[in-house]
């Protein structure tokens, strides 16, 4: 059943310290593994566990999971991530039944399984060049340089406005809630 760890470095009871959280999930299995039991409500068993960890690394259903491809997986969710994430409280491993069950740790981990999409754009770039963009211009205006004098300092200011709230309006629009699970899924429905 599941062990009870001293935590050190500045945690209490309540929270996983961010040196556990990022040891758990800088792991794909570990991931993996936290997106399957996010999936499922009860326990779930460690073969049903391995036969999704395989099928998400070697990307193909789980249907076409082979034995040797599984029983790689089984080994090291068994002998290494779960009681290691057994041992931090993250999950309830019980070894002697194959059962994996949440802890109130689990739910913790959540907002860490958001990703961006390899194919979407680096919002923190665009920011950076618009804060860019928009200090050159204001810049170019106090020097006087024309044709940018040429436009009222308001109407820049109304146009820089316009430009970064429609862009975080569509970012937060287009990122809300994108989660592991929800880009695994987008992406097998985008592959039929």
């Amino acid at each position: 059943m599941s062990k009870q760890v001293e935590r050190s470095d500045s945690t209490t009871d309540d929270g996983l310290s961010k040196g556990e959280i990022f040891d758990v999930l800088q792991n794909e299995r570990r991931r993996y593994t936290l997106q399957y039991l996010r999936e499922h409500d009860g326990p779930v068993q460690l073969g049903d566990l391995a036969s999704h960890v395989a099928a998400q690394e070697y990307d193909c259903p789980n249907t076409a999971v082979t034995s040797a491809q599984r029983k790689r997986v089984y080994t090291t969710l068994q002998q290494s991530h779960l009681p290691r994430m057994d041992e931090t409280g993250i999950i309830d491993y019980d070894d002697e039944n194959g059962t994996i069950s949440k802890t109130a740790h689990t739910e913790e981990l959540t907002i860490y399984l958001e990703i961006v999409p390899g194919s979407e754009f680096p919002w923190r770039e665009y920011y950076l060049s618009l804060g860019a963009v928009s200090l050159a211009i204001v810049t170019i205006l106090w020097v006087g340089v024309y044709p940018f004098t040429a436009i009222p300092p308001l109407v820049w200011a109304t146009l820089i406005a316009v430009v970064l709230s429609v862009s975080a309006g569509y970012h937060t629009y287009a990122g809300r809630e994108m989660t592991l699970t929800e880009y695994v899924a987008q992406e097998a429905g985008s592959d039929d």
